[in-house]
């Protein structure tokens, strides 16, 4: 019976990823970037491009298809928050912080989508915060 190796303290619980192909970090950097393309179409732009190619490209890679998930969730939440930003925005309209939340969330959305991509391309995996954990 082979029993697995001690935990030691300090070491990582969960195992490293293995390394991806640079097909795979590329398709990587791309699903993330495709969430600009809210940027053309608000509000459904930013969920259908990447869907598209993550669809495409997810039974090519493990890799992708955990890039392609994490992407998804992230511009599903950040939608979610943009809707409800500017609904409190509308209904609160006198006073100044409603009205600067939905910038702030928009801001939040371009710094995560661009740095996401930036890290896909050094080879690293990045969820940004307050991400919904939908699919």
């Amino acid at each position: 019976m082979d029993t697995p190796p001690p935990i030691t303290p300090g070491s990582p619980l969960v195992p490293p990823t293995p390394p991806t192909s640079s097909s795979d970090q590329q398709w990587k950097v791309i699903i993330h970037l495709c969430g600009l393309a809210g940027l053309l179409v608000p509000s459904c732009g930013n969920i259908v491009a990447p869907l598209v190619v993550w669809l495409i490209k997810k039974p090519e890679s493990p890799a992708i298809d955990a890039t392609g998930r994490a992407v998804m969730n992230f511009q599903i939440s950040y939608t979610i928050y943009l809707w409800v930003s500017g609904i409190v925005a509308t209904l609160l309209f006198w006073l100044i912080i409603p009205l600067i939340l939905p910038f702030a969330v928009f801001i939040a959305w371009l710094v995560f989508t661009i740095l996401g991509a930036v890290k896909a391309s050094n080879g690293e995996d990045y969820t940004p915060p307050f991400t919904l954990k939908l699919l």
